[in-house]
């Protein structure tokens, strides 16, 4: 019987087609056993399209790690959402959260991987962290860090120059004594910006928080609850007092309007409605994306009377945190993700484009004069961060710390509401958070 033609084909015909078959089913094999690392994130509009356009080159430039995003609108919908995976494959390996200023209690839930843990086993070379290693953010009790600080902020001071010009306000920036930022705020009310001198988003932090620490003042007892036995406490005294009564009078007044818990006071600014803001620095990448916006940055008021000079305010925003009980390759793969952030061109290109703080030394020092030429005081303000932030200024420890702020963010809201008066509010604010504390 006739053999059929393809038998006659020559050898090296038949070699080449079962090669190529061959290549083509090992690249099928090592694409299949490329390792998926998800990551849940709440970041804002803006900074979470910075973010995906990074993981898009990443995921182009790795063949054995593919990295996943879910993003939430809110980090309690990450709390929520990790709350009830009960299997390890339901939680990402990587999940921003805040420290909730209890770094400890996070680093020590069943399914959390210290950062620590996890480089001693796959170490991050050459990165030396930008963060003073006296800061407490993400730092454990002895000091070693829980997790990758990468969405770090404080809260800043912006200012419309527009606003500063039509006003006829000189120099155009914002005083950072409050009570000469009062008399421009006046200046600015009169001349364009009636309907909003003056707006917020962070009324905990501006108010009370930074109250003490950008006046060199501590927030709490037994050195901000970071030494001493027992539980600290909050003794709101004159200087709460004072401050929070000029507020309400500012609301009263329409100097400014009442500070607002979400993305309201942020978007008015953007729009040009508002001509100052207080509000996290992590809006700087999405403010100056806004062509039609000009505007500038400077460090919160401060009181003169109080100290000579303004302390550092705390630093705030979170960090990715490395979830337990992966593979091993699982966890390979999350510290080569988090290895390749944090090379000094991307931790660069984060700073720049976002407004968090840098991830690294080398992330600022490659960060080019230019960067901030239209910034105010940024670059001022950001440097302070790699030196000893000294006592007043590393953080704070307060346990059930996240409730204790939603209530005094209730409180304030009723006493800017002018429902209660500043001594009342601050005296039932302190007790109840004493109360809060021990539960």
């Amino acid at each position: 019987m006739k053999r059929p033609w393809f038998f006659d084909a020559p050898c090296s015909g038949r070699t080449i087609a079962w090669a190529s078959a061959g290549a083509m089913l090992m690249a099928s094999m090592a694409a299949a056993a490329a390792t998926d690392i998800e990551v849940w994130h709440s970041l804002n509009p803006y900074n979470k399209g910075v973010f995906e356009d990074l993981v898009k080159d990443f995921n182009k430039e790795q063949k054995d790690v593919k990295v996943k995003l879910k993003a939430f609108d809110r980090e309690d919908d990450i709390e929520a959402a990790l709350a009830g995976a009960k299997k390890r494959e339901d939680r990402p390996q990587l999940v921003q959260l805040d420290d909730d200023r209890a770094p400890d209690e996070v680093a020590g839930r069943s399914y959390i991987q210290p950062l620590n843990t996890l480089l001693a086993k796959h170490p991050i070379k050459d990165a030396k962290w930008f963060l003073d290693d006296k800061n407490t953010f993400a730092r454990d009790s002895k000091g070693r860090l829980v997790a990758f600080p990468y969405m770090v902020d404080i809260p800043v001071m912006f200012y419309n120059i527009d606003a500063f010009k039509k006003a006829d306000l000189k120099p155009t920036v914002p005083q950072r004594n409050w009570a000469s930022l009062q008399d421009q705020l006046v200046t600015l009310a009169n001349n364009g910006s009636r309907k909003c001198p003056l707006t917020s988003d962070q009324p905990v932090s501006v108010n009370l928080e930074n109250l003490a620490a950008v006046n060199n003042q501590l927030y709490a007892s037994n050195d901000n609850g970071l030494k001493g036995k027992g539980k600290p406490a909050f003794s709101f005294d004159v200087l709460y007092i004072r401050h929070l009564s000029m507020m309400i009078s500012w609301v009263k007044s329409e100097l400014m309007v009442k500070p607002e818990f979400n993305a309201n006071a942020t978007k008015r600014f953007a729009n040009g409605e508002c001509a100052v803001l207080f509000s996290t620095s992590s809006n700087i990448g999405w403010f100056s994306d806004n062509r039609k916006l000009d505007f500038s940055v400077a460090g919160l008021p401060y009181y003169p009377q109080v100290t000579a000079k303004p302390g550092n305010a705390f630093v705030g925003g979170s960090a990715l945190w490395a979830t337990a009980g992966h593979s091993k390759e699982s966890d390979a793969a999350s510290a080569q993700f988090l290895a390749w952030l944090a090379q000094p061109k991307r931790a660069a290109d984060w700073y720049q484009e976002t407004g968090f703080l840098p991830l690294t030394h080398q992330a600022f020092d490659q960060t080019e004069k230019g960067y901030y030429k239209n910034l105010g005081e940024w670059q001022e303000l950001v440097a302070a961060y790699a030196r000893n932030p000294g006592a007043n200024g590393r953080g704070f420890r307060i346990d059930n710390y996240p409730k204790i702020r939603a209530m005094f963010h209730d409180t304030l809201e009723k006493a800017l509401s002018g429902n209660q008066s500043a001594p009342a509010a601050l005296k039932t604010a302190a007790a109840e958070a004493g109360k809060m504390m021990r539960k």
